[in-house]
């Protein structure tokens, strides 16, 4: 009977263990992340010293751990008035002109559906970014057109969404001082209206 005692207390410890230190890298992942313009990132995810738990929550938000000074991830699930992400609807991230996200690498729009899975889609097409040859607009401003069905005219530009609901990543390899510093602001998405 004690053996049974002993056995159910450190189950019991372990399971309510676990649980508190998923509550606790939910509120450092709060705490510790930025949102601006709905895209979501954590500074400092790789550094060394960061305990288990700052470690844990960064690997909740983002596809990878680097330290900022070779990658920095940001992502979102909703547009830049809040709703969900959907290819229910068109979308277009619009950088404007100069405002490419900083890097001395390169960087990428990438989406995954509702499960981060890439999504299927008649061109193969995962991604977009500086290496994709994105057409700018007369002002030197670059359109990213995310929606299911090809945008006439801007098919260079276009990252295919799925049916349903996606999540969007944005990476940059090697940053520039702007992302570092933290003054750099990815845009919002915008829904086509």
């Amino acid at each position: 009977m004690m053996r049974w005692r002993i056995i159910i207390g450190l189950v019991l410890g372990i399971v309510v263990g676990g649980i508190l230190a998923v509550l606790t890298a939910g509120v450092l992942m709060s705490t510790k992340a930025t949102a601006v313009n709905r895209w979501i990132t954590i500074y400092g995810c790789g550094m060394s010293g960061n305990g288990v738990l700052l470690r844990a929550a960064c690997a909740e938000v983002l596809p990878a751990v680097n330290v900022p000074q070779e990658a920095v991830y940001w992502r979102t699930t909703t547009d830049g008035a809040g709703q969900k992400l959907s290819g229910q609807h068109d979308y277009i991230l619009h950088f404007p002109p100069g405002g490419l996200p900083p890097n001395n690498a390169f960087w990428s729009l990438t989406m995954g559906d509702a499960k981060n899975h890439f999504v299927p889609n008649p061109i193969n097409r995962y991604s977009v970014g500086d290496r994709s040859g994105l057409v700018p607009n007369a002002d030197g401003s670059v359109d990213i057109y995310i929606q299911e069905t090809a945008p006439a005219g801007h098919e260079s530009n276009w990252l295919p969404a799925p049916a349903g609901n996606f999540t969007l990543w944005l990476r940059a390899y090697l940053p520039g001082a702007a992302i570092l510093d933290g003054t750099y602001q990815v845009p919002p998405v915008q829904e086509v209206q």
